[in-house]
């Protein structure tokens, strides 16, 4: 059975001193959650088992980064990076590399959020690229997909998002697919306060399931987690988790406010 992994992205939001606040605070009050504690989780593996609650990570700014892990010490919740760049060093200025990130504890990082496709011109092609590095190092990718509200209208969603699977997943041998997270999330749908339906999020969300048996075996589709994320807050959380094909959430704007402890309970 796969675990439900519920992942706070904070965006551009709280200073390193407000971040440990929140993240003690939030420490507190979900320690049932059954993450791992500091380290990475193997791109090849399948997911954590074990534990009763669900994987819980904290994908924080990148000032925040080590703060927060020193004050997660001792408890079950990851952390996250909100994105890296696919080259190892360089002259990148103001880029962060999979290393960096291993050196410090980070153990998750978030590819291709739509935010980083629309404002920084990360493409699928880029987002492949820093999702084979970021397996090479060690990190478990969440690797973000999801069509615009035009896109959905005239009626492509599933097309794209097969598409956008498709082209992230490539040159990645079954073995790490397994343990991929991939996050669906509808564009129309991030910070608008407009989610969508369970029903239509675990259409899509089976559709990449779908995918991933079709580019690889029943096995790696099985094991994979899919997430669903666009404004999931606590009254719609454990409606969409309960679907068969969604195995927790990418919280945006809900996962630096107190209802993120609601959300993981939903899970």
């Amino acid at each position: 059975m796969r675990k439900k992994i519920i992942a706070g992205n904070w965006k551009m939001n709280k200073t390193p001193l407000e971040a440990v606040t929140f993240a003690k605070d939030l420490k507190a009050k979900l320690s049932g959650s059954s993450g791992p504690a500091g380290g990475s989780v193997p791109a090849g593996s399948s997911g954590p088992t074990g534990g009763s609650g669900p994987e819980v990570v904290f994908c924080v700014p990148f000032v925040s980064l080590i703060p927060v892990i020193e004050a997660l010490e001792g408890s079950n919740i990851a952390v996250g990076a909100q994105n890296m760049h696919a080259e190892d060093s360089g002259a990148f200025t103001g880029e962060i590399s999979a290393e960096m990130l291993t050196s410090i504890g980070v153990s998750h990082v978030i590819i291709g959020h739509s935010e980083r496709r629309e404002y920084f011109a990360e493409t699928d092609a880029s987002v492949n690229k820093k999702v084979l590095k970021a397996i090479a190092a060690g990190l478990a990718p969440i690797v973000c997909v999801g069509e615009t509200l035009t896109q959905r209208e005239q009626g492509i969603t599933i097309d794209l998002v097969r598409m956008q699977v498709r082209i992230a997943l490539g040159g990645v041998p079954a073995s790490d697919a397994r343990g991929l997270v991939i996050a669906y999330e509808p564009i129309w749908a991030i910070g608008t306060g407009r989610a969508a339906t369970k029903d239509d999020a675990q259409e899509v969300c089976r559709a990449i399931r779908q995918i991933v048996r079709e580019l690889y075996d029943e096995e790696t589709a099985q094991a994979l987690r899919v997430q669903y994320g666009g404004s999931v807050n606590a009254k719609n959380a454990a409606e969409l988790f309960n679907m068969p094909d969604i195995d927790g959430g990418l919280v945006g704007g809900a996962s630096i406010k107190p209802e993120f402890e609601s959300i993981v309970k939903g899970a």
